[in-house]
């Protein structure tokens, strides 16, 4: 042999080799084996805000100044209207008034309780009277603080015109306008909590398979109908299944992370799981399609016509044209 094409034929060898093990490592058979996966259901949940709260006029009068409009959002315990009752600042007056008579008293007392005092040390006056003067210097403090415990009720009172947001959120109405009277108790404004939630209404044959805590996928806001489990753009998980049936459905909370872009009320298609079955899965790389129809090739060179299912994050599911221990070749 010509020692010069020696190496040319080493390289070759290598070479074909390697095109060997590349073609048996992009290749591979699939024994087609029924496994158990999750049957989802596709159905429409609704964006709800986890708590609804209603921010109330703790007095009664008029409201002069609204601080929000629909759909702001809010912080907890920021100030949203502003109520105002004229018969407050009269009664502060009033009261003020009578502190004053009231300390004007309390001096008076002391002073005669003093002289009294004194007079008694000297034996000019008896006991009975210096008591007397104790007494009414009591009565006298505890009326000063009784008509101070008055007014601090009413500036308490004052303060309360101011309606807080009970949590943050975001405002979804307002009940009144500025100049409207209100009474205590009336509602101010309802506001979405800052934490949403997607609640379902499923038939109630899912009551007894749908748990807390159970997996659900969640479509993108601008994903078409036809769109499958796999495209999904969220995960969430059962927060709560209620335990009451309303009206031939099952109600259940479901926990999402990203909900705060959406409306309130706005509906979206969610993927839950209603129980497990049987499914024949292979690689989605082994489905080709010809001429419309759908395709795999089994071992032998054979090929197939199936009907392929829901597309899953572990493969493609096959609804006919194979049975159980069939070997399909993957490109």
């Amino acid at each position: 042999m010509d020692p010069r094409r020696t190496p040319l034929l080493a390289a070759l060898i290598a070479t074909t080799a390697l095109l060997a093990a590349a073609g048996s490592a992009a290749a591979a058979d699939v024994t087609v084996t029924p496994r158990m996966v999750d049957d989802l259901k596709a159905v429409i949940a609704t964006v709800e805000p986890l708590h609804q709260l209603l921010a109330r006029a703790r007095i009664g009068g008029t409201v002069v100044k609204l601080m929000i409009k629909e759909g702001d959002r809010v912080a907890a315990g920021a100030t949203v209207a502003l109520i105002v009752d004229p018969k407050i600042a009269l009664q502060m007056a009033a009261l003020d008034a009578r502190i004053q008579s009231a300390g004007a008293q309390l001096d008076q007392a002391r002073l005669d309780l003093n002289r009294a005092s004194e007079l008694q040390k000297s034996g000019t006056t008896s006991q009975s009277t210096l008591d007397q003067r104790k007494t009414a210097l009591e009565v006298a403090e505890k009326a000063f603080a009784a008509l101070k415990a008055d007014r601090d009720v009413v500036a308490q009172q004052a303060t309360e015109g101011s309606v807080l947001a009970p949590a943050a959120g975001r405002v979804l109405t307002l009940a009144t306008t500025e100049g409207s009277v209100v009474l205590t108790g009336e509602t101010i404004a309802t506001l979405a909590e800052d934490r949403y939630i997607l609640r379902l209404a499923l038939p109630e044959r899912h009551a007894a398979s749908l748990r807390a805590g159970d997996p659900v996928s969640i479509a993108s806001r601008d994903a078409p109908a036809d769109s499958s489990v796999t495209e999904a753009a969220k995960q969430g998980r059962v927060r709560i299944v209620y335990p009451e049936i309303q009206g031939g459905r099952v109600i259940a909370d479901v926990d999402v992370d990203g909900l705060g872009s959406y409306f309130i009320g706005e509906r979206t298609r969610v993927y839950v799981p209603t129980g497990k079955r049987q499914a024949l899965i292979v690689p989605a790389n082994a489905v080709y399609v010809r001429a419309g129809i759908h395709y795999v090739q089994l071992k032998g060179g054979a090929e197939v016509v199936v009907q392929p299912g829901e597309a899953r994050a572990e493969g493609l599911e096959i609804l006919s044209g194979l049975t159980v221990g069939d070997i399909v070749v993957t490109p």
